[in-house]
């Protein structure tokens, strides 16, 4: 066998003498004044050839690190047992409690990196956990109250908008990025009008409160008003699409509806408006009638909205004053209020009730773009954002909001019931969720391999007239859904 050198025996012996005569540090319940003491008494105690010097720094160094693993250890333990408490609790009373709000303020920064990277890890990990829990409590109780009841597909694109019509009959409109604007019967999916006057995207659609008659806008910078007449089909019973707890799965890419077949092209087609709005140097991303139908608002990222007459289509005001493009216009159902979101974190209100004079107050509510506000029967108005919050303001008093609502996605064009006052949250990650004006959750919509939207929802709509589809959504997947909502169990559930 090969031998070992004289110099590389001598290393070995080195080696293990000084691993014999290394450290050892021992836990004790003695306080932290008796620790280096004790460790120095330890080091005296052993045979070592460091310089003391050496020696006091290693116990310095020893002790410090100690201490920083105790503090960690507390610290943990306190962070466990304030999980469990939390987790009891929902056991008991059924609550949600946002997942991203489970444990803030609770790890403070730490100097050493290692105590943060552990921190963080027990973030995530007990985050992670809490959602299932919380999920859970919602399931089962969420699917009986929202039905999906029927699709509407027919789109070449993406749906930016959605509305009801305020006249009978009712039916449901979808504003598209393919160019069209498309009328349903909301009973059997059927399209019943076709608009393509347009030359760039539809960005929404509302419907006038007396006649048949729509205002949308478009990317092509303008807004455009046009007649239709529908005859309802008759309707067709439906299948049951009703999912079972197992299927509840979120979709994948390869799950995307197959819309290369257009179904609207059988449809009566709108090609002329009855009148053209053409003022904005921009996209006009929205657009809303102001109270009685004379008169109608757009919002445009030229970062203008306009007020115009319908009958001659004169621009009236030009409401200038943000410092950004504009992201939705909402109108108050009985007042001549207007309200403009935009890009740059404000809303502003726009006060039209005195002919003579307009005034204007601005809300710095947000810390990102305000991607609708809209207003409620009552003295409310409620802002969406993409900071993933939204509040509920009293026109009264608008300095701070009443109710604040946070989520873990952007909130798109959201809408508020009229009878109820239930607001309903479309977000980027493909979720609608339900709430009170209070700013309690009540619900979600189901979201599954069978039912729900694919992509980004953009928008939702109630329909207060309409006793089988209460509510509709449309998303960046082609369709739009009207759900079903059991507005007794909904409030009772709460």
């Amino acid at each position: 066998m090969p031998t070992e050198s004289g110099s590389w025996a001598a290393g070995r012996q080195t080696k293990q003498k000084r691993k014999s005569n290394s450290l050892t540090l021992k836990r004790t319940n003695s306080t932290e004044q008796d620790r280096p003491s004790l460790h120095r008494d330890m080091l005296e105690g052993q045979d070592s050839k460091l310089p003391s010097s050496v020696r006091n720094t290693l116990l310095e160094l020893f002790g410090q690190i100690e201490r920083e693993f105790e503090n960690l250890y507390i610290e943990n333990l306190e962070l466990r047992r304030e999980i469990d408490t939390l987790n009891e609790r929902l056991a008991v009373e059924g609550q949600t409690i946002d997942g991203a709000e489970l444990i803030k303020g609770q790890m403070k920064t730490k100097a050493s990196h290692s105590t943060s990277q552990l921190s963080q890890k027990l973030k995530t990990t007990y985050k992670a956990s809490t959602s299932k829990i919380v999920s859970s409590f919602k399931t089962t109780t969420s699917r009986a109250i929202c039905q999906l009841v029927k699709e509407y597909v027919g789109h070449r694109d993406g749906l930016w908008d959605v509305g009801v019509t305020r006249t009978q009959p009712v039916v449901l409109g979808t504003a598209s990025a393919d160019h069209t604007a498309l009328l349903w019967s909301i009973e059997t999916g059927k399209c019943l009008t076709k608009y393509v006057g347009h030359a760039g995207s539809v960005n929404s659609i509302k419907f006038h409160p007396t006649d048949q008659i729509a205002l949308t806008a478009s990317g092509d910078q303008t807004a455009h008003i046009w007649r239709y007449v529908v005859q309802l089909p008759t309707p067709q019973p439906s299948a049951d699409t009703s999912i079972s707890a197992e299927e509840e799965v979120d979709f994948s890419d390869k799950d995307e509806l197959d819309a290369d077949g257009d179904i609207s092209s059988d449809c009566p087609t709108v090609r002329v408006p009855i009148t053209s709005l053409k003022s904005h140097q921009g996209v006009v991303i929205a657009a809303d009638w102001l109270v009685g139908g004379k008169q109608a608002v757009t919002a445009s990222w030229d970062r203008t909205a306009n007020l115009y007459d319908v009958e001659t289509s004169e621009l009236v005001h030009s409401l200038t004053g943000h410092d950004q493009e504009l992201t939705h216009c909402c109108t108050h159902p009985t007042q001549r209020l207007v309200v403009t979101s935009s890009r740059d974190t404000t809303f502003r209100l726009w006060d039209f009730r005195d002919p003579s004079i307009h005034s204007v107050n601005v809300f710095q509510g947000h810390t990102d773009t305000v991607t609708s506000a809209v207003f409620t029967v009552g003295d409310n108005v409620v802002s969406g954002s993409d900071d993933r919050t939204v509040k509920v303001w009293d026109l009264k008093n608008m300095r701070s909001p009443i109710a604040t609502i946070r989520t873990d996605s952007a909130v798109n064009r959201i809408s508020v019931s009229v009878g109820q006052r239930i607001i309903a949250l479309p977000h980027d990650n493909r979720q609608v969720r339900l709430f009170d004006m209070s700013g309690v959750r009540l619900a979600r919509l189901p979201r599954s391999n069978r039912q729900g939207h694919r992509r980004m929802v953009c928008c939702s709509a109630w329909s207060e007239d309409h006793p089988t589809c209460n509510l509709f959504t449309c998303g960046f997947d082609r369709q739009a859904i009207g759900w079903n909502i059991n507005i007794p169990a909904l409030l009772q559930e709460k």
